[in-house]
């Protein structure tokens, strides 16, 4: 009598297997440092190029600011200033790529760059925009209120009477005190959310929700070193911006070209 016996084959799992999350790497002081070098070596191998990006930037920055002040929103051209530096990640789409094609020596010119620009409106771009524009629109109606709250006794009728009130007052003081709490929080979520996810999302195809926790990840995983970086775009885009947003032309992309670099440095590569 022969028993037929079954053997259990494993099941075949037929759904499709899920991309690991992106893994992060510790950054240092030196990658900062080699960043910035390689994104100088950028700027300088186009710079016609990337001062456009550069240039573009300042023109709409001058363009913002003459706009609120024609309109009389007198009220909303510091925070204007603030938050202007933080959409600078979106400016620079064109130089991630232009670095990307560098760093593996391809030849390019302005529609490849342009091409490549416009067609992030159908990748994940489209909705870190909406995630930025949802943070600054939070840090205007903020701006506004503590204004109404702190101001409410004060008059100004324009942009001169606006400052003094704004930085040689009591209440002035109260109002910067809140609303630089306040604003340097929002900043450093939207920093924490875009400073690599931005080139990466460029880079990879990948969704923009895990763009953003890679992004928190490199700086949680290096919170002091990235705060020095935060602190170094901070201050060199204002400064950039006092000689009328002029000195853009050329920190804009330096910086953009830079933050490829760091990208490459703080995410590991795709594994195959």
């Amino acid at each position: 009598m022969t028993s037929k016996s079954t053997e259990s084959t494993p099941q075949e799992d037929l759904a499709p297997r899920q991309p690991s999350p992106p893994r992060v790497n510790a950054v240092t002081a030196e990658d900062i440092t080699a960043s910035l070098k390689a994104g100088f070596a950028d700027f300088l191998s186009r710079p016609l190029m990337s001062g456009f990006f550069g240039l573009f930037y300042a023109v709409f920055g001058i363009l913002l600011i003459w706009c609120l002040v024609w309109l009389d929103m007198l009220w909303i051209v510091i925070p204007a200033l603030v938050a202007f530096p933080l959409i600078a990640p979106f400016a620079a789409a064109g130089l991630y790529e232009m670095s990307r094609r560098l760093q593996r020596n391809e030849s390019f010119g302005w529609s490849d760059i342009l091409t490549v620009m416009a067609n992030q409106r159908k990748r994940e771009m489209g909705w870190m925009a909406f995630v930025t524009l949802f943070i600054l629109w939070v840090w205007f109606y903020q701006f506004r209120t503590v204004l109404v709250i702190v101001l409410q006794d004060s008059s100004f009728s324009d942009l001169d009477g606006f400052l003094n009130t704004v930085f040689f007052t009591p209440e002035g003081w109260t109002f910067l005190l809140i609303g630089t709490g306040v604003g340097a929080l929002l900043s450093a979520v939207l920093f924490s959310a875009t400073v690599v996810a931005m080139p990466m999302l460029l880079d990879r195809e990948m969704d923009f929700i895990t763009a953003m926790i890679t992004s928190f990840g490199v700086v949680r995983k290096s919170p002091a070193v990235m705060l020095g970086w935060a602190a170094i775009i901070a201050v060199t885009m204002l400064l950039s911006m006092v000689p009328a947003f002029l000195g853009l032309v050329f920190t804009l992309p330096i910086l953009g070209h830079t933050t490829w670099h760091l990208y490459q440095r703080a995410v590991a590569p795709v594994e195959a």
